[in-house]
C-alpha cells in the first residue's frame, strides 16, 4: 500500500500520480471522485475513505477485505482495483472508472430492458459471479446499484465492502446486504452459501428484464 501526502495541482489536489477532479457520489464511509494520472490522462475513480470515519463505524475490517478481494480479481466484468494509496488521514483506493453509471439509475432513466440486453448482461452478471465463487469469495449485496456499465453498456459488478472468504464445505453465517435482493435464509440468519446469489441475481434480473 503506497503512502503519500496529498498535494495540490493548479488549485486541485493531487494523489500520488492522479488529480482529483469531479465527484462521482458520495456515500457512508467517503466519496468517490474522477482521477486523471498526470502523465497518461488515463482516467480512474478514486473512493476516497476517511480513515476516522470507517474506524469510528467499525468498519476497517470490510474496507481491508474490499481492497484484498479486489487486488485478486482480474476479470472484465468485475472493477479493476489498480493501486491503494494511503495517508495518515485517508484511504484512496485508485479504481476502474465506467462512464455508464449505476444499472439501477440507467433503469430509471430508461425503463426495463429488453429481453435480448437483459440476458446479455444477466451472462455478464453470471460469469462475474462465477469467478469469484472460483476464487470462493462471495459478495453478499448484489443488486443493481453495485453494478457499474461502461460505455459499451457492459456490466462490472463494484462495491465489496460486505463480500466475504469462503472455504470448502463452509457457510457464512453472517446476515448482512440488502433484504430487497437477499435470499431468504440470508434473511433470516441461517447458513450462506455460494448459491444464495442465485436469488439476488434473480430478483435484480427480474427488476430489469421485461414482462
Amino acid at each position: 500500500m503506497a503512502t503519500t501526502d496529498k498535494q495540490k495541482h493548479e488549485g486541485r489536489v493531487k494523489i500520488g500520480h492522479y488529480i482529483l477532479g469531479d465527484t462521482l457520489g458520495v456515500g457512508t464511509f467517503g466519496k468517490v471522485k474522477v482521477g486523471q494520472h498526470e502523465l497518461t490522462k488515463h482516467q480512474v475513480a478514486v473512493k476516497i475513505l476517511n480513515r476516522q470515519k470507517i474506524r469510528s463505524l467499525d468498519v476497517v475490517g470490510k474496507i481491508r477485505r474490499e481492497i484484498q478481494n479486489l487486488k485478486l480479481f482480474r476479470h472484465p466484468h468485475i472493477i479493476k482495483l489498480y493501486q491503494v494509496i494511503s495517508t495518515p488521514t485517508d484511504i484512496f483506493m485508485v479504481m476502474e472508472y465506467v462512464s455508464g453509471g449505476e444499472l439501477f439509475d440507467y433503469i430509471c432513466k430508461n425503463g426495463k430492458l429488453d429481453e435480448k440486453e437483459s440476458r446479455r448482461l444477466f451472462q455478464q452478471i453470471i460469469s462475474a459471479v462465477d469467478y469469484c465463487h472460483r476464487h470462493m469469495v462471495v459478495h453478499r449485496d448484489l443488486k443493481p446499484e453495485n453494478v457499474l456499465l461502461d460505455a459499451q453498456m457492459n456490466a462490472k459488478i463494484a462495491d465489496f465492502g460486505l463480500s466475504n472468504m469462503m472455504s470448502d464445505g463452509e457457510f457464512l453465517r453472517t446476515s448482512c446486504g440488502s433484504p430487497n435482493y437477499a435470499a431468504p435464509e440470508v434473511i433470516s440468519g441461517r447458513y450462506t452459501c455460494p448459491l444464495s446469489f442465485l436469488t439476488e441475481t434473480g430478483r435484480r434480473d427480474g427488476e430489469y428484464m421485461p414482462h
